[in-house]
């Protein structure tokens, strides 16, 4: 029973950043083999979300889903040859970060931080902020997930 309520509370959390047109078009972007950015992205999300339940963590709940959400909202395929895409791990947070100051009003400095640092170590300088840290992390067990993942039959 809890687990419903708990779903339920995520859906309400995620709701008005993934509705909005951008967000969606995620959709057609693989990140990692062949799950989408929009798919990992939620999922980062909900490892979040579980991590912050599970250990009663004290850090702003409404912050660490829009950043966890918004840490890869790069908005382009980095597997297409394209000069701009080149050194993607490095610099697509600068893009993420770029892309949702545009697309939603009052992204915050704990958004920020952990858009800007989700890929440390890659990106030498670590986040700033607990919040940071559990998205970091979150990001890095999702890869490996999303790396290892079988393909469903259909």
């Amino acid at each position: 029973m809890k687990e419903s309520i708990f779903n339920f509370e995520f859906i309400k959390l995620i709701r008005p950043i993934i509705q909005k047109e951008n967000y969606k078009l995620m959709k057609k972007y693989i990140h990692h083999k062949n799950i989408s950015t929009y798919r990992h992205s939620i999922k980062v999300c909900y490892l979040v979300y579980l991590h912050v339940k599970k250990h009663n963590s004290n850090v702003d709940l409404n912050s660490i889903i829009r950043g966890a959400l918004l840490h890869d909202y790069y908005l382009y395929d980095w597997h297409h040859k394209d000069k701009s895409h080149s050194l993607h791990g490095y610099k697509h947070p600068k893009f993420s970060l770029i892309n949702a100051t545009k697309d939603y009003q009052n992204i915050n400095n704990i958004e920020k931080d952990i858009i800007k640092h989700h890929m440390f170590p890659l990106t030498i300088i670590p986040p700033k902020t607990k919040e940071g840290w559990i998205v970091s992390w979150c990001d890095k067990k999702a890869s490996i997930s999303d790396y290892f993942r079988k393909k469903r039959s259909k």
